[in-house]
């Protein structure tokens, strides 16, 4: 199942919400043949910034093709589920294998929190950009901006259960999930500490 988190954008929902994807899947196979041996070798192309566990689990894929058994040979049985704005991503995130999302710092850092892998689609110049560089370090995901190449790499995650528990637990390692509530924490100890000493000041006390 493939939930699109839409926010409030009601004619991209209403139009996912009526797009027949018995079609689109056909015709998606239909290209994906015809440029087949383009997409893998767009996805083979060792990548700096790509984890050498991520590659490696590409490369066997693509080594499975050779040989015939295509992951993308077969249409799964998929569902696309459009949202509108919700307020409980969290639970969306806890039950998801896989984020395919811009570089949100708090997104990022929601999804490292519940160990949720990440493919990242974009980022916004300058503020953004550093965010890719946290998945690509922690090697918790990866980066790319052409969507067949996504659906593509994404489907070798899906088929790879040990590299999607490998990148969990490394997104956990980055990810801080108190981090909320030990600034919380932090902010009132610092308060109360300052409020103590100008109530000494007050009282004569140097």
């Amino acid at each position: 199942t493939i939930c699109v988190v839409c926010g409030r954008n009601e004619k991209l929902k209403a139009d996912l919400d009526t797009r027949c994807w018995d079609t689109v899947v056909s015709q998606s196979l239909q290209s994906y043949e015809t440029l087949k041996s383009r997409f893998w070798t767009k996805v083979m192309t060792l990548h700096a910034h790509r984890s050498r566990r991520i590659q490696l689990a590409l490369d066997r894929a693509a080594a499975k093709a050779e040989k015939g058994n295509d992951i993308a040979d077969v249409p799964g049985n998929v569902d696309v589920v459009p949202l509108g704005f919700v307020s409980n991503m969290a639970e969306y995130m806890v039950a998801a294998d896989i984020l395919v999302s811009k570089a949100g710092p708090g997104t990022i850092a929601e999804a490292a929190a519940v160990g949720l892998p990440i493919m990242v689609t974009s980022h916004l110049p300058g503020q953004e950009a550093g965010n890719v560089d946290i998945v690509l370090n922690g090697e918790f995901g990866d980066f790319c901006q052409d969507p067949e190449t996504i659906g593509l790499e994404i489907a070798c995650w899906l088929q790879d259960p040990q590299l999607l528990d490998v990148m969990s637990k490394k997104a956990k390692t980055v990810g801080h999930p108190h981090a909320a509530e030990e600034i919380a924490l932090d902010i009132g100890k610092t308060t109360h500490q300052w409020m103590e000493q100008n109530e000494l000041k007050r009282n004569g006390h140097p």
